[in-house]
């Protein structure tokens, strides 16, 4: 087993909250990086000069798969973590779907966190975005403010993450380097979904909001909107393979050329519907689903057609709450009864 694909989600950051209480953390003697499991040679020697990012890389990577869990939450994989180093276990080895969009919301988690943290002042390297004006603003209004830093978000993200799949040598058109290449297309992905879903702000100024002064800024989205959309992507992803050449190429020639926003992945998704730990699928035995609906919560669709077991609960709650001036509330006990439905 590769030893570069068993730890391909993890990035080692982790493990970062170990030592993010440490007074010398961030100082020249400090050897912290060399701690940290996971990385490679590259991404030690980009820790090392740039230590004072990784509690951004490290939060944008855990909002990366907190999100993932969001978006799955329903569905047949719903994007379990495990103990080991490779964070969502054997399904990294395979080239899936639901590997490319763990690829690509942690990289946009990481992107996105790095561009807030230097409109934040976090960094030492970076600061507000810099950003070009944009042509369609309107002249009188002043563009400026402290807008967050996609560039250097993006421009950092890519060295980081992409160098783990850059570094490894790999025989051209072999299964390594096909998935080397899906790994950084979807890496690209992530990055250009928080470009994409960046927006212009402006705010008024003015005595008794006569808004006589506006300010414009570049803003990046909420992390659920980028989830949203490249969940989207997710939905559309296409299956290519690794020409002799060594390029990513369409499986199916009746499909249109995949975009650099777009996900790709090379190998169909194992079976989720029964557990193999081998394959990384938990199965649904035992999953709540919803008995009512006909989408992919629903029981029919999430119990693979086994069936699932119903039982009641009793479920006691505040209601009728008051608010007492000044300054208590009284809330009275509601007791409901209501049925769960989980999968056999």
């Amino acid at each position: 087993m590769d030893v570069s694909l068993r730890t391909s989600r993890n990035m080692g950051l982790l493990e970062f909250e170990k030592w993010s209480n440490q007074p010398d953390l961030f100082s020249e003697k400090s050897r912290f990086c060399a701690r940290i499991r996971g990385l490679t040679p590259g991404q030690r020697r980009i820790c090392r000069r740039n230590k004072d990012h990784m509690p951004a890389v490290s939060a944008g990577v855990r909002q990366g798969i907190q999100e993932c869990q969001y978006q799955f939450q329903s569905r047949r994989w719903n994007c379990t973590v495990t103990e080991d180093a490779t964070v969502f276990g054997p399904l990294t080895l395979i080239a899936s779907r639901e590997t490319a969009f763990t690829h690509a919301i942690t990289s946009a988690g990481v992107s996105l966190s790095v561009s807030r943290a230097c409109r934040d002042g976090r960094l030492a390297s970076c600061g507000c975005s810099r950003a070009t004006r944009p042509r369609h603003l309107h002249t009188d209004w002043v563009w400026g403010g402290c807008g967050d830093n996609l560039e250097y978000g993006y421009k950092f993200t890519e060295g980081f993450v992409d160098v783990r799949e850059r570094e490894r040598k790999v025989k051209r058109g072999s299964r390594e380097q096909g998935r080397q290449l899906m790994n950084r297309h979807n890496n690209e992905a992530g990055r250009r979904a928080v470009i994409k879903k960046s927006r212009v702000t402006c705010k008024c100024h003015g005595v008794s909001g006569s808004c006589s002064l506006i300010t414009c800024w570049q803003q990046l989205a909420t992390f659920r909107e980028i989830g949203d959309y490249l969940r989207d992507k997710y939905e559309e992803a296409t299956e290519v393979k690794v020409s002799r050449r060594g390029k990513l190429r369409v499986g199916n020639p009746n499909f249109s050329l995949p975009t650099s926003q777009d996900l790709v992945y090379l190998e169909e998704s194992p079976n989720y519907c029964v557990k193999n730990e081998t394959l990384g699928s938990f199965g649904t035995a035992g999953r709540e689903c919803n008995r009512t609906s006909a989408g992919i919560d629903g029981c029919s669709l999430l119990c693979c057609g086994r069936g699932y077991n119903t039982k009641r609960a009793v479920i006691k709650e505040r209601c009728g709450c008051k608010f007492h001036w000044c300054c208590h509330v009284e809330c009275n006990t509601c007791v409901r009864t209501v049925e769960i439905h989980t999968c056999k």
